[in-house]
């Protein structure tokens, strides 16, 4: 199997062959892969389903050990496809707290960082 990314691929039912894409793939389409899932508040208020998740909005965890947790995004690693909540934290053995990373398809956006006015424009666009 070649390791390099490749537009002309469709699809495939093979898991591995999924995995291979996503972690293949460019950073500008790795972007795409972070969208997050709205409220069903924000789904009626803008007339879409999902978004890309930035720093600064707030999101709750829906699944996995922090389930329940509402925080801001502190980061996102697009080359990871993984993102840094503020209260999802690991205790370590010596006693020193890191960010848990966690995948866009286990949060909820509740709360829109609405600063960026092309953000803004694509919200309100439909």
């Amino acid at each position: 199997m070649r390791s390099i990314f490749s537009l002309a691929w469709i699809r495939s039912k093979q898991p591995r062959k999924q995995r291979k894409y996503r972690h293949n793939a460019p950073l500008h389409i790795k972007k795409k892969f972070l969208s997050v899932n709205f409220t069903k508040e924000l789904r009626e208020k803008y007339n879409k389903r999902n978004l890309t998740v930035i720093k600064g909005d707030k999101v709750k965890i829906m699944s996995g050990q922090f389930k329940g947790k509402e925080g801001l995004v502190e980061k996102v690693d697009v080359r990871n496809i993984k993102i840094l909540v503020q209260g999802a934290e690991m205790i370590k053995k010596d006693g020193s707290k890191v960010n848990y990373p966690i995948s866009p398809s286990n949060l909820m956006i509740t709360e829109l960082k609405l600063d960026d006015k092309k953000r803004k424009a694509s919200l309100e666009r439909k």
